[in-house]
Parts: C-alpha cells; structure tokens; sequence
C-alpha cells in the first residue's frame, strides 16, 4: 500500500519568504501572510488576472464552455506548480504566485492576437506578451493609491521576467525597453537564472499545456484516441490504460491517460532536478541563480518524447484548418483596430483617448496597444462590430 503523502524537509535552496528582498515601495508586513502569499492575492485580485477567463489558449473563448482559456489553463499551471514545489521542499505560495501571473500580458487570440500586436507595433518597438506581463505588474494595474502596479516582491517580480531563465540577450529588443528602464531603479539580476520556485512554475507550464493540448484536442475532434499510440509518452500510457481498463469509454480512457501522463512528466521533473542539485553542488537559493543552468529540468529522454508530441500537436491541431481559420480572423479584428485608433484615437473610450493626448505618436502607440492587449477575445469581437459593422447603429 503507498504510504500517505508527508511534506519532505525544507530544500536549503528553498527561497524563505521571512528573508524576502522586499517591495520597491516598502510596505507594513501582513499579519497574516508571507510576502509571496501576498502576492499571489495581489494577483488573484487583478483586473489583467480575471480577464484571462476569456482569452484564448488554443480555441478561441467562445467556441466552446470545456475547452481551456488562459485563466483555467493558469489555475491548472499553479495547481502543478503548488504541488511541485511542496514535494520538492520548495516555498509553494512563491511557485503558484509566478504560475497565477505568468500569462497576465497574453492579449486576445492568443498567439495570433500576439503576432498581430507585434506586427502592429513593429515602427514602435514591438510587443512581447512577457514584457506585457512585467508591465502589468509592475505599472498598468491601478489600484493602490501610492504606486503604480501591484508593488510585487522582489522574488516575484524576478520570477515573473526571467522563469524561462536569463534575458539580458534580450534587453536590446525595442519590445523589452519597459524592463531595460525598470531594472536601472531596481536591479533584477536580469543576467542569472530565477528562483527554482520559479522555474517549477515555467516547467509547471510545459506539463500544464502539453497535457491539456492533447485533452483539447481529443474532445474536440481533431484526433482520435488510437491515432496517439504511436506517439511518445502519451501512447504508452494509452495502451496501458486499455489493457488495465477495457471496461472504460474513451472519454475516460482520455481523462485517466492524461492524469498519468502528468505524474509521469512531475516525476521525471523531481528526479531530474534532484539529480541536477547534486551534481552542481547547490545548497542556497543563491546558487540556484548562479548555476550556469536550469536547476528545474526534464530529463533529455523526457525531452525528445515532448518534442514528438509537440510535433504532432503542431501537425493536427496547431495548424488545423478551422484553428488557422479563426487565427486570421483574429489577426485582422487586431491590425483593423489597432490602424483605426492610430488614425482617429478620438474613437477610443474616453479614458483611453485622454490618456493618448500631448504624446508623441509612440505613445500614443503604446496606449492603443495596452487598450488592445487588455481585451478578452469576446470584447475585441463586439469592439470591431461596433466599430466596422453598420448594421450595429440599430
């Protein structure tokens, strides 16, 4: 009988919250949570954070009530990342406060709503959903009366740029110019790795969509459960489960084959990460950041049967006809609106249009874009109605 979970001891490389490096804005401790408990609140309470219930993960928002947006797809990632970081001895609150935030910049349509932003803003910098995500935080949220942001903890902010690793090769992208002038008043460390709290959070990401893609797009149709046998990973826990459990109907063959996928991919992450600890010697949080390389990893067999997986999700699902269908419907709902408000940024909402006056026309670009970027995929669609469709004056 497996024996009952019981916490491990605290990892020493753990981050402790007790020695947090603190807020730009120094602020009273709470009485009643850590610093990165706090956070996770702050978070949870933004704007940027319940909008994410209406962008697109992979099928825009409003094809389907079971298909996952950003915000259930964010809720799945903390729920990893929690669970990770607590195996691993890690502080939890720190890992599912970066997995909640990671997202918050996506604008509507995902990707394509990504790559048209970016088009859109290439005379002006470009646009780059992390940077977005950075400027969220740490500017575009407006609810405290004595900063701008949400006045996140050192930690936190660290995770949210750089969970993916290093970025200084990226400070010289025009897109990255927010972080660039950010980091000069208060030094992120932009050159090391972040936190393992924060890289569990970034790998929680990878087990989060990779699993969900595959359950997406099995219920919607685009493949079949025995067309996935001959795949990686995904295919032998498929077969298992079939042997195991005839008696099942797909869609609990399809549930069950997932849950077990995630354990095996958490699993290989746990002893990946343990075996990358002892190897490079890594007793303080500090030598996290100075390891030359992700502490939180796959292992490289784990690695190619992902890259197999994704290549079969690009094939059947990424670049199916009907998702590339919406995807250039929503690459001209961006670039139509995005040229309209640039040319007459009177029709803007009005506190959107006052905030785009007395700015040069890069400004004024910015302000367009954050507009943009803030909508969930059901508000774009109606805003471009309104805007382009005559029959909507009755």
């Amino acid at each position: 009988m497996p024996q009952p979970f019981q916490p491990p001891v605290r990892a020493p490389y753990a981050e402790n919250p007790a020695l947090s490096k603190g807020r730009q804005h120094p602020e009273p401790d709470s009485r009643t949570r850590t610093p990165f408990a706090r956070d996770r609140d702050r978070i949870i309470h933004a704007t940027a954070f319940r909008r994410l219930k209406e962008k697109t993960q992979v099928f825009v928002a409003h094809e389907g009530d079971h298909y996952r947006t950003r915000l259930t797809h964010s809720l799945e990632v903390a729920q990893i990342a929690r669970s990770l970081a607590t195996a691993m001895g890690l502080d939890s609150d720190l890992a599912e406060t970066v997995a909640l935030a990671h997202d918050l910049g996506h604008p509507p349509f995902g990707h394509a709503g990504e790559d048209a932003l970016d088009d859109a803003m290439r005379p002006w910098g470009g646009f780059d959903h992390n940077v977005q995500t950075f400027r969220v935080v740490v500017k575009l949220e407006h609810r405290y009366p004595d900063f701008e942001g949400l006045n996140l903890t050192w930690e936190t902010l660290e995770g949210v740029i750089k969970h993916n690793g290093p970025v200084t090769d990226k400070l010289g992208r025009p897109s990255w110019s927010a972080v660039r002038a950010f980091d000069k008043s208060y030094d992120l460390k932009l050159g090391t790795w972040a936190s393992a709290e924060a890289q569990v959070a970034a790998i929680a990401d990878d087990i989060a969509y990779n699993n969900h893609d595959v359950d997406d797009g099995l219920q919607a149709g685009l493949f079949r459960l025995d067309e996935l046998y001959d795949v990686p990973l995904i295919g032998p826990i498929l077969q298992a489960v079939r042997a195991e459990r005839p008696d099942l109907d797909d869609r609990l063959t399809r549930l069950e084959a997932v849950r077990r996928m995630i354990g095996a991919m958490v699993d290989d992450v746990m002893g990946e990460t343990l075996r990358r600890a002892h190897e490079g010697r890594v007793e303080t949080a500090e030598d996290v950041r100075n390891l030359g390389h992700a502490l939180v990893a796959f292992s490289p067999d784990m690695h190619e049967d992902l890259a197999r997986l994704r290549a079969f999700l690009m094939e059947r699902m990424y670049r199916y006809w009907k998702v590339n269908r919406t995807r250039s419907q929503a690459r001209r709902i961006i670039a139509e609106m995005f040229s309209l408000f640039m040319s007459e940024p009177e029709v803007l909402p009005s506190e959107w249009y006052a905030l785009s006056q007395n700015r040069d026309e890069a400004g004024r670009a910015r302000i367009v874009c954050d507009y943009i970027a803030g909508m969930t995929d059901r508000y774009a669609i109606e805003e471009h109605r309104k805007l382009f469709q005559l029959e909507t004056w009755t």
